[in-house]
């Protein structure tokens, strides 16, 4: 298929800029893939739909502050630094980010907070925004995590066109987050708030979890039409046995496997043994996702609405099928349902 494809009017006020007041009051569109039967809900809703054995697959990834703003050495221009991952922990090498790349370049150093509390030096020129940058920094590991934390920014959506703020800090979290180094939220996670996490829990729904660390290349724009030459960039995941057993439990007792957002989905689907099992995994995953794929885990998957021509939304449309799912996103549109990070969500079975 071509990028093309899938393209659709999106109004620009219909992208959320705050999120429900509540997590899991936000709406919630349902649509069966067999008989292309679509009803309109909110979340908390699922309650009626998934049941005892039925299997939920989360990603426990935990985001970190990662967006820095700080000023070149000498002119004083105001650069500002994106965080991705660190690269090596004891000479504390990250790679990262830089706004405007074309007045950074090796051997410059960046300062950041009050009398340049802290110092990073540019090591290597990566790509053409990127680069490796080196903390100078004298304190111990828990002290520059302390300080990277004090002046890093909750890193939310540039087309978010306001300041993250305090409820950004505990919005933009999943509350199952455990495991450190995404840089964006897996947002279909963010509609689950405690409480219904343990209605589900109570009913005999099973809940997995998986870790796959979201990097900005998941929403890198697409860049070839043809979509079997476009290449994802890789990102950290981890699947351990536990998980694994209650996801293989759930298939053998043909029940519901519910991924919950497209990275959990890319990660069970890395994870595919020959038996079509999940499989303890740990590594990189640059699978990208789009039509035609046959899928061997979930029978189920909850989504946000997202932004036209992405590789988020062209999963979507290859787990539910093409038209039908065009039809739901214009339907959407119409519906006026929010769409993206704090958006609404969208169930299909």
């Amino acid at each position: 298929m071509k990028l093309s494809q899938f393209r659709f009017d999106l109004p620009q006020s219909l992208i959320a800029q705050t999120p429900t007041k509540n997590r899991d009051d936000s709406k919630l569109m349902i649509i069966e893939r067999k008989t292309g039967k679509i009803k309109h809900k909110t979340f908390k809703e699922i309650l009626t739909i998934f049941g005892e054995k039925d299997c939920v697959v989360l990603n426990n990834t935990k985001v970190f502050p990662a967006r820095l703003y700080g000023r070149k050495e000498k002119t004083g221009a105001k650069i500002e630094v994106f965080l991705l991952r660190e690269l090596n922990h004891q000479m504390r090498l990250w790679d990262v980010l830089v706004d405007p790349a074309r007045k950074i370049r090796v051997g410059n150093k960046l300062y950041f907070g009050t009398d340049g509390l802290l110092v990073a030096e540019v090591v290597d020129n990566t790509t053409s925004r990127g680069r490796t940058i080196r903390f100078l920094y004298d304190g111990t590991d828990d002290e520059l995590k302390e300080t990277l934390y004090s002046l890093g920014e909750t890193p939310i959506p540039k087309y978010i066109k306001r300041k993250p703020d305090a409820m950004d800090k505990e919005r933009y979290q999943t509350v199952f987050a455990k495991v450190e180094g995404a840089v964006a939220a897996p947002i279909a996670g963010l509609h689950f708030s405690r409480e219904l996490l343990k209605r589900l829990e109570i009913k005999g729904v099973e809940l997995a979890e998986l870790t796959l660390h979201t990097g900005l290349g998941t929403f890198r724009q697409i860049e070839v039409e043809d979509l079997s030459k476009h290449k994802m960039d890789a990102e950290y995941f981890k699947i351990d046995d536990i998980t694994c057993k209650i996801i293989n439990r759930a298939i053998d007792n043909k029940a519901k496997v519910c991924a919950i957002g497209t990275t959990t989905m890319r990660g069970i689907e890395s994870a595919v043994s020959a038996r079509r099992y999940v499989k303890p995994v740990e590594g990189w995953t640059n699978l990208f996702i789009h039509p035609p794929y046959e899928f061997s885990i979930a029978n189920c998957m909850i989504s946000n609405f997202h932004m036209p021509k992405t590789s988020l939304m062209i999963m979507v449309c290859a787990f539910g099928g093409y038209e039908l799912m065009m039809d739901a996103y214009k339907l959407a549109v119409k519906e006026k349902y929010r769409f993206s990070t704090y958006g609404d969500a969208l169930l299909i079975m």
